[in-house]
């Protein structure tokens, strides 16, 4: 996926340019996704107030003088209790595992509660540069902030800590600045005006199920799931757009198409308005509910999400 955004330079002419994965990990809802697209510049992942919106690995690309960095925002890390949980938990894991440097964030409003304290407990056996980001500060006291900040640093050592605000873009710069300065020297791996490896099948099928989450976010059970069935450019320039969203039971069907399909309708517009910003051409996006039972049992729904099928 590119955009038309005005990427910045390379910095200083002789500069070696840089080059490096980061990893974003943290607890379900800690504003990782957030975070990833305002680093960016543009929306790369989707957020929803629903818990473990993000499934797979989504690669955000960003430029910092001459250096060109792929975040990675990974699923939130949790207690698995399902099979799709498990194979996000791994996944988020691996996505730590293989990156240059790792970026906790942390929902300073909980502080080191018992599932920021498993996942720093862990992130201790990753061999890589950590740094801590503390988000959401705009709704705590500085000192408050600091005695989280320590809390943080006791249990693990982190190599620097920032306090950030991912919605309004307090702290962010500060933070990023540093992650560009610590990527190794290398040539870019992208072109420079390319913010995602993410298709564009898979970002359109992401965006529509953000727009179900929002619209049925205390209606609709989390295993919901949506594909792109068809994706047609035509000679006007618009695309054609086909999608299935699937649930478990018959009951979640009519919840999601509504009475007289309303409710699929508004989902559908919401969606359709969204793609066709991003793509700059109209969109005709078409909507389609089927009942899949035990989706997240079947393998190929995991190869499609990019994702290993645990086993039993």
């Amino acid at each position: 996926m590119t955009t038309d955004r005005d990427p910045p330079g390379r910095g200083e002419a002789g500069a070696a340019t840089r080059c490096g994965f980061v990893a974003l990990i943290g607890a379900p809802n800690a504003g990782k996704s957030t975070l990833l697209n305002r680093l960016v510049g543009a929306k790369v992942s989707i957020v929803t107030h629903k818990v473990q919106t993000t499934r797979t690995l989504v690669r955000g690309i960003a430029l910092r003088g001459a250096a060109q960095i792929v975040f990675v925002d990974t699923p939130g890390i949790f207690s698995p209790r399902r099979r799709l949980d498990t194979a996000m938990v791994r996944s988020a894991w691996s996505g730590a595992a293989d990156a240059d440097l790792v970026v906790l964030i942390a929902d300073a409003r909980k502080g080191l509660d018992a599932e920021a304290a498993a996942i720093v407990e862990k992130l201790a056996g990753v061999p890589h540069r950590k740094l801590l980001a503390l988000n959401k500060i705009d709704e705590m006291r500085r000192d408050k902030l600091l005695a989280v900040a320590a809390a943080f640093n006791e249990a693990l050592a982190f190599d620097e800590t920032f306090m950030i605000s991912a919605l309004n873009g307090d702290g962010v710069d500060d933070l990023f600045g540093t992650i560009a300065a610590a990527m190794p020297e290398g040539p870019w791996l992208y072109p420079e005006d390319q913010i995602s490896d993410f298709p564009m099948r898979q970002l359109a099928a992401e965006i529509t199920r953000e727009k179900l989450y929002l619209r049925l976010h205390q209606e609709l059970p989390y295993e919901s799931h949506v594909e792109t069935e068809q994706w047609t450019e035509r000679k006007d320039g618009s695309v054609r757009v086909q999608q299935v969203v699937y649930v478990a039971r018959d009951s979640q069907k009519a919840i999601v198409l509504g009475k007289g399909g309303r409710t699929i309708r508004e989902i559908g517009a919401a969606a359709r308005e969204e793609l066709a910003e991003i793509l700059g051409h109209p969109v005709h996006l078409f909507l389609f509910v089927k009942v899949r039972e035990r989706w997240a049992d079947d393998p190929e729904r995991y190869r499609e999400l990019g994702l290993d099928f645990p086993g039993d």
